[in-house]
């Protein structure tokens, strides 16, 4: 009989389960942290709201990567994931929140969900209409998207007698400041955690400023848990729900080389076609979940695969553990409150030095493309053009019917649709396609990271 033991199915002692899975715990806190506080704050959430927020979504990565770990029917791959929410669906999340309302934002989320799993079966053959440079055009208009929200929440609506306040400015540049300094003298597993470690010194800076208060930090219920439908009843619009819709074929095809990744990095062999599929129903799954708590998309990450090679360790009880840590921070409402109490400048300075990083990730991509090749240059100056109009000149299709103010109002969906029919203009009707998409090519856009 063969005892041999798979190094990712491997049970290590408890000892060594704890500690290795606070270490992925702590590689993709700043993610969860960071996207209920961008909400939070764009949409003027109150305490409450938001601390069920940061419960609910801390609770559904960590349901999410027990799923990924143990893969029961089907959901779920088997291998060392961890979930966290995306950083481009945060993007598309709030773009359809303040051009609708919350609920038709929730409702962009659950459909989106629902589309992986009809989507899923034939989506490899969408591939060959994302290659390089709609990817590239994406990573720069989510990066110029996120500075224009960002911004906002540094320096506060325009009016105020808040706006421009130096204190704030001032906090948010030390932030990022903290941020770069940690990830050039950190090395190693330390320097994954600069921007937790920038975020932590700019709190500390904003409580000696004495703009971070503590006291409602003990005060009150010790668990929590999240509120199902927050916000109330979703709102079902497919128009609205276009750009995440359009997102999501993104998703499908980093989960793809993500699932590849981790396989390799543990030393499994899998089966692609079957293997694959069970990746994006878990994202599909917890996404689904993930709206009826009031989240944004849920996704599988690529950061803790850095992990996974760095430390050499394989086993998927080691993120199994982790998601169960996931699930205590949840419940555990002191923590959301001392979240909460994190003031906004210093979560603005933490999300702009994180998702700006897609804009220099979208310039690397682009250098890539020949430009020498007219369609190429037509296409990604319309993309360009298309996408930066609704965000640089907000309102200009207002007098437009709604259902294209939806699409075309939100400069992500506008430049994306208008880089992928351009693409194909010139590149596919009457020519042989490219069919090969790099499966690494996307996860910035995946994971805004």
């Amino acid at each position: 009989m063969n005892s041999h033991v798979e190094p990712v199915d491997e049970r290590l002692p408890l000892r060594q389960l704890i500690p290795f899975g606070l270490q992925h715990v702590l590689v993709m806190a700043a993610s969860p942290i960071t996207a209920v506080f961008v909400i939070s704050k764009t949409l003027n959430l109150s305490a409450d709201l938001t601390i069920n927020l940061i419960s609910a979504t801390f609770l559904v990565c960590g349901l999410g990567t027990l799923l990924q770990s143990f893969g029961p029917w089907k959901f779920g791959a088997r291998l060392p994931f961890i979930m966290v929410p995306g950083g481009a669906p945060i993007a598309i999340f709030l773009t359809i929140a303040t051009q609708t309302d919350i609920q038709t934002a929730v409702g962009a989320v659950i459909i989106t969900s629902i589309v992986y799993f009809l989507v899923l079966p034939v989506f490899a053959r969408c591939l060959k209409y994302f290659p390089k440079i709609v990817i590239g055009t994406m990573l720069m208009l989510v990066a110029i998207n996120l500075v224009k929200i960002y911004g906002g929440i540094i320096t506060g609506q325009p009016g105020s007698p808040q706006y421009g306040d130096p204190v704030n400015i001032l906090l948010a540049l030390s932030t990022i400041g903290f941020t770069l300094l940690f990830a050039r003298i950190l090395s190693g597993m330390a320097s994954q955690l600069s921007v937790l470690f920038g975020l932590l010194a700019g709190a500390a800076v904003g409580a000696i400023l004495g703009v971070m208060h503590f006291g409602d930090v003990l005060p009150g219920a010790v668990v929590s848990l999240p509120t199902v439908l927050p916000f109330g009843m979703p709102r079902f619009d497919l128009v609205a729900a276009v750009p995440m819709i359009v997102f999501s074929v993104i998703s499908m095809a980093e989960a793809t080389g993500q699932t590849v990744a981790i396989a390799d990095v543990v030393g499994k062999e899998i089966d692609q076609r079957e293997d694959v599929p069970k990746t994006i129903r878990g994202d599909a799954l917890m996404s689904l979940i993930g709206g009826i708590f009031g989240t944004s998309l849920i996704i599988t990450s690529g950061e803790n695969i850095g992990v996974v090679k760095a430390t050499g360790i394989k086993s998927r009880y080691v993120t199994a553990v982790g998601g169960a840590i996931l699930i205590v921070l949840a419940l555990f409402a002191p923590l959301g409150r001392l979240i909460y109490a994190i003031p906004g400048p210093v979560v603005g300075g933490t999300a702009m030095i994180v998702f700006c990083i897609i804009a220099v990730m979208g310039v690397d991509m682009l250098r890539k493309v020949d430009l020498s090749d007219h369609g190429n240059v037509f296409t990604l100056a319309a993309g360009i053009g298309m996408g930066l109009l609704p965000i640089l000149v907000p309102g200009v299709y207002s007098h437009f019917p709604r259902a294209v103010q939806m699409v075309l109002g939100n400069g992500l969906a506008a430049g994306t649709i208008a880089t992928v029919l351009l693409n194909i203009l010139f590149h596919h009707l009457g020519k042989q396609a490219e069919t090969e998409v790099p499966a690494g090519a996307v996860a910035a856009v995946r994971n805004g990271e």
